[in-house]
């Protein structure tokens, strides 16, 4: 059903009055009653029934294990670009191997759904969860403590030693990312169970507890002895958090408008009609209130397989990249919900490491002209080639559709391939592709990690890391990518040059074609809960994500602690 449909089947937003219970919600076998204005219900990142919450199990954790259970020891803030002290008041290198962390004091283990304390956060755990990456290569945090040699706690002070080259942006990542496991209930686990074990009475220091789960959703309830409370002056206006498993776009969007879901972080088609203010009777809540609405969330590339003809050859990809008129592919298939990528692909929060020079000499743009001429340079032969998307990405889909019709204008035969979304990961994984539509190079500090993601080698028989996926093989570029993670990140007097290089080395060769960046997608409705965030108040300039990555590792649990009831 179209959006114009679902308003005006809808007779109107829900009574000003707020009804006081939300009834018949299944729990398990039970039927529950929780108090609608103490609930925030969220929804959007989840696809299946939570079974699992384990957060070292990137995959297959539910939303909300980490940040709301577990907490890492570093939150990053993209919007200002800054780290704030989470789990530890500081951390400092005290030499070039040397890496110190005060551990936050008075800091509870608390056990889910219980609420009963099992004991105090100490540098003990910290330690232990450092060494546990270090030792364990399924650890998804083992590559980023590469460079760990050896980690002591005295009391909440703990002592990090690395080898050189030291992997600064790898440690960098750590810190906002890991979370912090208690040693006590850690270490008494077989391997297996540390890092997919379903962990389904969590003990942690989060600002929730795991209150109980259905085949639909997860609930979680304030949790009375957080941290946060004494120390931040944060605190949660509601009582209760159940975040439930995403439908399609339709259903999402019905949801929202009944107000039977407050937060979505999933791609609504045709929010923008409602969003800032067009329709009244929806306040519906994004966090641009227009064009593009949404974050910049990641890179979506269009990746081209290097290690098959013709898209070896880099007049081929460079014919392609000028054959895209990105701007009519997002209009069609986002209605202006993403803005189009700089050429580099590297996201805004990073605008100050591009280098406007190198981009004006090597950058490229909608031109059907050049595009041609690229094409006759690189040796085509009209050769039928595929764009692979995966079944259900209706924007995707959308998007693949009209790149086929443009690249085709230039003499580019490809056809749109719709598959399973494991058939596209195991193409992708194993290079029987020719061309993907990917997402890529997320939030961070500095340009590493995108560019990790781009040249890492070797390339492998299967390449299952999400790094380096179109196959390029550029050793000089790696070695800078190297360089760049051994340098301390706040030597940007030594980094800026790097990251020049790469980016002319990028814009010549394309190993990829950034398109759009892909959205933080956020509305939210006001019926039961106000002041999300916004990027035109200062107060609430937090990140509206509750999915991985970002609640937990961001500042999305300052954006839960901002909300308060509609008045």
């Amino acid at each position: 059903m179209s959006v114009a449909a679902l308003v005006v089947a809808h007779t109107g937003a829900q009574s000003p009055q707020l009804a006081r219970y939300q009834v018949a919600r299944v729990q398990g076998s039970a039927t529950v009653s929780l108090p609608r204005d103490e609930t925030l219900y969220t929804t959007g990142t989840a696809t299946s029934a939570p079974s699992n919450f384990n957060p070292l199990d990137l995959s297959g954790a539910y939303t909300g294990t980490q940040g709301l259970l577990y907490e890492p020891l570093f939150l990053y803030d993209p919007v200002h670009g800054r780290f704030i002290p989470w789990l530890a008041t500081s951390g400092n290198w005290e030499g070039p191997t040397t890496y110190k962390l005060q551990v936050r004091g008075d800091v509870d283990w608390t056990s889910s759904p219980s609420g009963v304390v099992t004991g105090a956060l100490s540098g003990a755990d910290v330690a232990y969860t450092v060494k546990l990456a270090v030792g364990d290569k399924d650890d998804p945090f083992n590559a980023d403590v590469s460079s760990v040699t050896s980690v002591r706690a005295v009391s909440n002070t703990v002592t990090v030693q690395f080898r050189a080259p030291v992997g600064y942006a790898q440690w960098q990542d750590f810190l906002w990312h890991s979370p912090v496991l208690p040693e006590a209930r850690w270490s008494g686990l077989s391997p297996a169970a540390r890092v997919t074990g379903a962990n389904d009475a969590p003990v942690s220091t989060g600002p929730m507890l795991l209150r109980s789960t259905s085949a639909t959703e997860a609930c979680y309830q304030d949790n009375p002895h957080w941290w946060g409370k004494s120390q931040l002056g944060l605190s949660f206006k509601f009582e209760y958090l159940c975040d439930t498993v995403s439908g399609s776009s339709g259903a999402g969007l019905s949801a929202l408008l009944e107000s039977r879901t407050d937060w979505s972080n999933a791609l609504l088609e045709g929010v923008t009609n409602l969003a800032g203010g067009k329709t009244p009777s929806y306040d519906i809540k994004t966090y641009y209130s227009g064009v593009p609405y949404m974050l910049a969330a990641g890179t979506a590339w269009l990746e081209m397989n290097t290690a098959k003809v013709p898209m070896s050859n880099v007049y081929f990809r460079k014919a392609v990249a000028f054959a895209i008129d990105t701007s009519k592919v997002i209009s069609s298939a986002y209605a202006g919900t993403v803005k189009a990528a700089d050429p580099t692909g590297l996201l805004p929060y990073l605008d100050n490491y591009i280098s406007d020079s190198t981009v004006d000499k090597y950058g490229f743009h909608y031109s059907q002209s050049l595009a041609k001429k690229f094409l006759r340079e690189s040796g085509y032969r009209g050769q039928q080639l595929t764009l692979e998307v995966p079944k259900g990405g209706t924007d995707w889909i959308s998007a693949a559709g009209t790149i086929c019709l443009q690249l085709a204008k230039v003499g580019i035969h490809v056809s749109e391939k719709v598959v399973a979304p494991g058939t596209r990961d195991a193409d992708i994984g194993d290079g029987s592709y020719d061309m993907v539509i990917y997402n890529a190079g997320g939030i961070g500090p500095t340009p590493w990690t995108y560019f990790d993601n781009v040249y890492q080698l070797p390339v492998n028989a299967k390449q299952f890391s999400r790094a380096n996926t179109e196959r390029f093989v550029d050793p000089a570029a790696w070695a800078l990518v190297q360089r760049a993670a051994a340098t301390p990140v706040a030597d940007t007097a030594v980094l800026r040059p790097i990251y020049a290089e790469l980016e002319a080395d990028f814009l010549q060769d394309l190993p990829e074609v950034p398109l759009w960046y892909s959205g933080a997608w956020f509305q939210a409705s006001t019926t039961y809960w106000e002041d999300y965030p916004s990027s035109t108040v200062p107060r609430d300039q937090f990140t509206p994500m509750m999915g991985p990555g970002w609640l937990g590792s961001t500042t999305t649990v300052y954006a839960l602690a901002q909300l308060r009831p509609h008045k």
